[in-house]
């Protein structure tokens, strides 16, 4: 009888401990440990790979309850002599089995990469570094290198029109050499053989076409004029004019604040300067969006060659045809200016 009892006993701890250590390891394994209010974002960098540092921004930013279970768990995978740089998301109540495992394989949670309304290139390696593992420096050394812009097919006025505004996936930690890469294969997709048929019939090569779109862009900020403002460049090249494009001395001077271009900005010596040099500049003022690009591909048909602001200064524009017409505009126009100061 009591051989049965200290059987039973025995049986019954047992099945105590099990139990215990299935709890303790549902809990260690896969009880949530990590409860921000919602989806964190926590970023390794190559060069800060600190495993306490990251414990820290768990706690801080992922709101992590149990840190010790974490620390526990990678100890004993080894992670923190095997920490991989990237972007990772932690849901609310993660737990640090499901973390780590991510973690170590790193898997990381792509960037929704975006630029538009970029005119320097200081503008776009920036922009591109504030939503990147990638530094500004490290990205402009490349679009200032001519030799490896060449290897892409452009040089360092032209290198901007291979970035199509858009919306791109890509993992927060892509080298810089590797994002220029995928960028250029963006730039071949858009290019596709509709729109190089259609920049071929107008004697454009795509380059030429993203930097009258650039043009176009600054002049107007209705879409629904870049066809007819794409249509008047148009003209004036086919005739062999002057373009005479205000943005693109506003380029030259280095100042796209001004609203009154002066005779002595006209008289700034740049290659982007179009009222001292014939045809286009030797590379966009601006990255172009795909709609303007679409616009100059597009242009509208007609007979207009000058244009001016409308004085109302709804942003808008007056076109003409003949000089005379486009003198009373412009005289409208200055006089609305004067009245302004």
């Amino acid at each position: 009888m009591k051989i049965k009892k200290k059987l039973f006993l025995w049986i019954y701890e047992g099945i105590l401990l099990v139990a215990a250590c299935g709890v303790g390891a549902y809990y260690v394994l896969s009880y949530p440990h990590f409860f921000p209010p919602e989806t964190r974002y926590i970023h390794i960098y190559e060069d800060r790979k600190d495993f306490d540092a990251l414990c820290h921004e768990l706690v801080d930013s992922a709101n992590c309850r149990a840190i010790e279970i974490f620390q526990l768990l990678a100890k004993l995978r080894k992670y923190p002599e095997n920490i991989k740089s990237g972007r990772y998301a932690v849901e609310p109540e993660t737990n640090s089995n499901e973390l780590l495992n991510r973690l170590r394989r790193g898997q990381q949670s792509p960037v929704r990469l975006t630029f538009n309304n970029i005119r320097l290139t200081t503008d776009l390696t920036t922009r591109l570094s504030e939503q990147l593992m990638t530094g500004a420096d490290e990205l402009q050394r490349l679009l200032d290198d001519e030799e490896y812009c060449q290897s892409l097919g452009f040089n360092t006025m032209s290198i901007s029109a291979m970035f199509i505004s858009d919306t791109y996936e890509v993992y927060w930690n892509i080298p810089a050499a590797k994002l220029m890469e995928r960028m250029k294969r963006e730039y071949d997709a858009f290019w596709n053989e509709s729109r190089r048929k259609k920049a071929e019939n107008m004697r454009l090569t795509p380059v030429e076409v993203a930097t009258l779109a650039s043009i176009v862009e600054e002049e107007t900020a209705d879409e629904d004029e870049y066809a007819r403002v794409a249509g008047l460049y148009v003209n004036r090249l086919y005739k062999g004019m002057l373009l005479q494009a205000d943005p693109t001395v506003k380029f030259a001077v280095g100042d796209f604040s001004l609203r009154r271009i002066l005779y002595i900005h006209l008289e700034v010596e740049s290659p982007y300067n179009t009222y001292l040099h014939e045809g286009l500049p030797p590379g966009p003022i601006r990255i172009p969006s795909p709609k303007s690009i679409d616009a100059v591909l597009n242009y509208e048909h007609h007979n207009y060659i000058y244009m001016c602001a409308k004085e109302d200064f709804s942003g808008r524009i007056q076109f003409a045809v003949t000089l005379a017409e486009h003198n009373r505009n412009a005289d409208r126009y200055h006089e609305a200016l004067n009245k302004r100061r």
